[in-house]
């Protein structure tokens, strides 16, 4: 799986919620870029849906010219791979790194640690 782009990633959640969608499904549900609430065009949504589909994680449906867009993959499994990257990448793998950095950064409260103890606790096989 590869990395997406920011806009990706926002065409990606808005198909999640949809679970399938045309373009102009897709368009309607995105945030406005700005404070003008100008959403993106719809050439430009279109293009991004045909990356994501050659990047593998969009399918369609065609109905004629008209092509229905779906996930190929779930948010959990991008989830996974996202935070895969993310501790590969700045914490050399180490989930203990990367718990210390959200504790420090974050100032995690005694009932927060309590919360993820009891978490880690329910995990023990």
């Amino acid at each position: 799986m590869r990395e997406l782009t920011n806009a990706e990633e926002d065409i990606m959640r808005v198909l999640w919620r949809l679970k399938k969608g045309f373009v102009k499904d897709v368009l309607a549900e995105l945030p406005a870029l700005d404070s003008t609430g100008e959403k993106p065009a719809y050439n430009t949504v279109s293009t991004i849906i045909r990356i994501l589909e050659k990047k593998g994680v969009v399918g369609y449906t065609a109905y004629g010219k008209t092509h229905e867009y779906y996930p190929l993959i779930s948010e959990d499994e991008y989830r996974r791979f996202q935070t895969e990257q993310l501790m590969t990448n700045y914490f050399d793998g180490s989930l203990q790194k990367l718990v210390s950095f959200f504790v420090k950064e974050r100032n995690v409260s005694l009932n927060e640690a309590d919360e993820i103890i009891d978490l880690l606790n329910r995990q023990k096989p």
